[in-house]
């Protein structure tokens, strides 16, 4: 593995963090359309790729099934895909875009040539075969990190359930992590190590749960579903932390998907959960997982005036 200077790689993920804002994916529509991003590449990949399954999609994407299945119910009530059962199994189904569908495809395809022509024609002193071949090299290494995301998972595994010592390991890691935000002090603390408190003898309760990250006996990373706090059917998804070392690595992703899975199964109408201003990581995996931006506000309660903001996720 070749050893890359800190600046270089400074460079690499700032020139990274301006693609995302230059390609419009921080807003909710992206590319010309009211579709979100997850919906334009769909369009895009069953575009390209007629008779792809959702399993297919699932893969391409690196999203969640549950996730693609309320993408592909909402792609079908807006008109633009259709699913047929495949003559080779009968258990799949094929997806194709309908005549309305490929208009659709036609405007992203369109504004996405648009985009990249205008740019590549405004390079100065570059070749543009030469930054194409960089920037596919760039993505092919992303890529070939899955298997260290693999490795990692295997060496830090999910366990279900209440964890010996967990509620100060947990409290610890938001403390430190979202400290600078709200303020350092025991305030933030407390209240995060209190309501952990008064959840875990809950935790056994059917509609509770949670699941944690463990290196040998330590929790480094976790989420609850608090089935019960909330009524109506809600669920309250809480207290989602992952260690800074292992960000990165699929490990919140996974411990999203258990918690998703876990209200799937009881057939929540909504999943709630509050997070702070500015945690645009975090806000990205809510998103790409069905969650919409319900409310914002500024709060007190930590100690210190903050922007803090509520996500729903409903039940399709």
């Amino acid at each position: 593995m070749t050893l890359v200077s800190p600046s270089v790689v400074q460079s690499v993920r700032a020139a990274s963090r301006q693609l995302v804002r230059e390609f419009g994916f921080l807003d909710k529509a992206i590319a010309g359309t009211d579709l979100s991003g997850s919906g334009v590449h769909a369009i895009l990949e069953i575009g390209l790729n007629p008779g792809l399954t959702a399993k297919d999609l699932s893969a391409r994407l690196k999203l969640e099934k549950s996730t693609i299945s309320r993408l592909l119910k909402s792609l079908e009530r807006r008109g633009d895909i259709e699913q047929t059962r495949s003559t080779s199994d009968g258990r799949a189904f094929g997806l194709s875009l309908t005549e309305k569908g490929q208009l659709t495809y036609s405007e992203i395809d369109r504004f996405g040539n648009n985009q990249a022509q205008d740019a590549l024609s405004r390079l100065s002193g570059e070749n543009p075969e030469n930054v194409a071949k960089a920037m596919s090299s760039y993505a092919e290494a992303l890529q070939g990190s899955d298997a260290d995301r693999e490795a990692v998972q295997t060496k830090y595994p999910i366990v279900e359930g209440y964890q010996t010592g967990m509620i100060g390991d947990i409290a610890a890691m938001h403390a430190r992590t979202h400290g600078p935000i709200v303020g350092m002090g025991a305030t933030f603390e407390s209240v995060v190590s209190a309501s952990m408190a008064e959840f875990m003898p809950r935790i056994g309760n059917p509609l509770n749960n949670s699941w944690s990250v463990l290196d040998g006996s330590e929790v480094i990373g976790s989420i609850s579903i608090d089935g019960e706090h909330l009524g109506n059917n809600t669920a309250h998804l809480r207290w989602f932390i992952l260690s800074e070392r292992l960000r990165g690595k699929g490990l919140g992703k996974s411990l999203l998907k258990c918690a998703l899975e876990h209200c799937d199964r009881h057939a929540f109408d909504e999943i709630h959960l509050w997070t702070l201003k500015g945690l645009e990581a975090a806000r990205a995996l809510y998103e790409t997982n069905g969650f919409d931006l319900a409310e914002e506000y500024v709060g007190d309660q930590w100690g210190k005036a903050v922007t803090e903001q509520k996500f729903i996720r409903k039940r399709q």
